[in-house]
């Protein structure tokens, strides 16, 4: 099932100035060319942290990188922080991804502390990690304390998923799937399934209603599985998902398939404008791909939790660049899925 993890040889170019060297107008260029200035965060409303990179699966789409043999998690002090931000500020969503958030030892605790609290909490599931031996009360746990559960699955199609997730990973997500539905995930009650769809190649998502039209039918008919909702996400070109595009020679023209997609409509929705992301680290930025292209806030906003904690300052100018058009082409996208 696994897949080897590609480390980039030492002084290859970044991701971010690979993307520079494709060809297409600047992100900023195109926003100023409908009258648009620079992106701000001014209301948080999800505060998105990322407690490590460590993963059970190896992706070919995975902006993050992420692998069984990653070794950056968060630890008791960072994640002390993290609740400490949550009793401070009215920030109502806790959205916990990784790697596998559930493989963080301080998961569990993150849970516990938000939902007493009183936030949502979502936990951005690869589902496989619920079969693992050592983490079998994981769905109990997760019920327990009514955590959303943000699973994905990059289509009905054995072979489609399997291909872009390793071999067998379908069959392990359908039973990682009944394993919900059977705790009450997914079934019109308070526990709330959401799954997430992928392109399984280099090209925008399709309509969100229609797609989501054709997971429920297909997954009820043939496997029994039911859920809430589909959730729609283009492939950033970013890290293992930028190399599969360059091994097959389709990095310019998906660049520019995203940048003749843009679609001002969707700057308004983009999730940089209402999320905070955190890294395993405790360092801050606008988002979950900037952090993995190594941007941090800049704009002279807090870039740490300890400096947000001491000064409280959550409003924010965005950094944007050409990876930016993946959440504005087409119907737009954020982790929430199509933004219009």
């Amino acid at each position: 099932m696994e897949r080897l993890v590609q480390i980039p040889a030492t002084g290859r170019l970044s991701d971010l100035e690979r993307l520079n060297r494709t060809g297409v107008p600047s992100f900023e260029t195109v926003m100023a060319g409908i009258g648009a200035g620079p992106l701000v965060a001014d209301g948080i409303q999800v505060l998105q942290v990322n407690v490590g990179k460590l993963c059970n699966q190896v992706c070919d789409h995975c902006h993050v990188g992420a692998g069984p043999d990653r070794t950056e998690m968060m630890s008791a002090e960072t994640a002390g922080q993290v609740i400490e931000l949550l009793r401070r500020h009215p920030i109502p969503v806790l959205d916990l991804t990784g790697g596998a958030p559930e493989l963080n030892p301080q998961f569990r605790r993150l849970v516990q502390e938000a939902r007493a609290l009183g936030r949502k909490v979502l936990d951005r599931c690869n589902l496989t990690v619920l079969l693992i031996k050592n983490r079998s009360d994981l769905v109990d746990f997760l019920a327990e304390h009514e955590v959303e559960v943000v699973a994905s699955l990059p289509c009905y199609s054995e072979a489609r998923t399997d291909a872009q997730r390793g071999d067998g990973v379908f069959r392990k997500s359908i039973e990682a799937l009944r394993k919900l539905n059977a705790a009450g995930y997914g079934t019109g009650g308070r526990l709330k399934l959401h799954l997430v769809y992928n392109p399984v190649g280099a090209f925008l998502p399709g309509d969100q209603a229609d797609l989501e039209r054709d997971y429920k039918q297909e997954l009820q008919a043939g496997f029994g599985v039911v859920f809430d909702d589909l959730y729609t996400i283009t492939n950033m070109p970013i890290r293992r998902y930028l190399e599969y595009l360059e091994r097959s020679g389709e990095l310019q023209s998906y660049m520019r398939l995203l940048v003749d997609s843009f679609n001002p409509a969707a700057v308004s929705g983009v999730m940089c404008r209402s999320y905070l992301s955190v890294g395993w680290d405790g360092r801050l930025y606008d988002c979950d791909f900037n952090q993995m292209l190594d941007l941090p806030v800049n704009s002279g906003a807090p870039d740490h939790l300890t400096s947000l904690l001491a000064s409280g300052e959550l409003r924010r100018t965005v950094r944007t660049g050409r990876h930016c058009f993946g959440c504005t082409a087409g119907s737009g996208s954020s982790c929430g899925g199509a933004v219009i």
